[in-house]
């Protein structure tokens, strides 16, 4: 069962979530951030998400900034804000009692909960698929950086859909920096990457990983693609986040 809910953005327009409701006995709540222009119906977002509620973790998933059913425009958004963002979401779930345990991200997500995790009361956190630097999202969109850079804007064309790419969007994720947050995190964390991701490669859940301090975990998700889009790649990790997560859901 999933509960639909909005709650504000950083900037004002209300972004739309569902709560994956968990199976009793209930064992914890958590938040997953999606990739770039993904949302929350994702196959990663959505296939993670319900595991973890059946395992009896709830798990709010969103629509960043003008993405399917949150309001905003895409092209008004940065790494900026998505950081921004994640934590309002984690400020929703508190304001409604049910306070954020584990915080997970999937790819440029990933990225946005480790940047921002050191900052909040949450007990662990995941990352899939993450790239170390979220400049290395521009791979996607590298055709179009010089004309953005030059003229400040262009028009992007992903999955059918028209998005706005703006300059200050490139500078924005070219200037974040991921290290010293990962280094100071203070959380048990679990990185978690395929060896054949051909979107992000290995490397950066390596170079995650040794950046990062004890308590910390590495799963490799072999087999799967960066999307987790084949039968079960979904399930399988949520089934290890839940595992993994379990002696952090435990109160004193």
């Amino acid at each position: 069962m999933a509960t639909r809910v909005r709650f504000p953005s950083s900037t004002g327009p209300l972004l739309a979530g569902l709560i994956d409701e968990p199976a009793e006995p209930v064992r914890g709540w958590g938040l997953f951030v999606h990739g770039l222009t993904l949302g929350k119906d994702c196959p990663a977002a959505a296939r993670i998400c319900k595991q973890l509620a059946r395992d009896g973790i709830g798990m709010l998933r969103y629509d960043n900034l003008g993405l399917a059913d949150s309001d905003g425009d895409w092209g008004d958004g940065s790494f900026t804000q998505k950081v921004a963002d994640t934590i309002e979401a984690i400020r929703f779930m508190a304001e409604r009692g049910t306070p954020v345990d584990v915080l997970v991200g999937h790819s440029l997500g990933g990225a946005a909960v480790l940047a921002t995790a050191g900052e909040t009361d949450v007990r662990a956190v995941v990352s899939i698929g993450a790239p170390i630097e979220p400049g290395h999202a521009e791979n996607q969109y590298d055709a179009l950086v010089d004309r953005v850079l030059a003229e400040g804007q262009a028009e992007w064309l992903v999955g059918g859909r028209a998005l706005t790419l703006r300059r200050s969007f490139v500078e924005d994720m070219r200037r974040a920096d991921l290290r010293e947050a990962i280094r100071s995190l203070r959380r048990p964390l679990l990185v978690m990457h395929s060896p054949t991701d051909n979107t992000v490669g290995i490397a950066n859940a390596s170079e995650i990983f040794r950046t990062a301090r004890h308590p910390r975990s590495f799963v490799s998700l072999e087999g799967s693609d960066h999307l987790l889009t084949k039968p079960g790649q979904g399930q399988r990790a949520g089934r290890i986040i839940s595992a993994w997560a379990d002696q952090y859901l435990i109160d004193d």
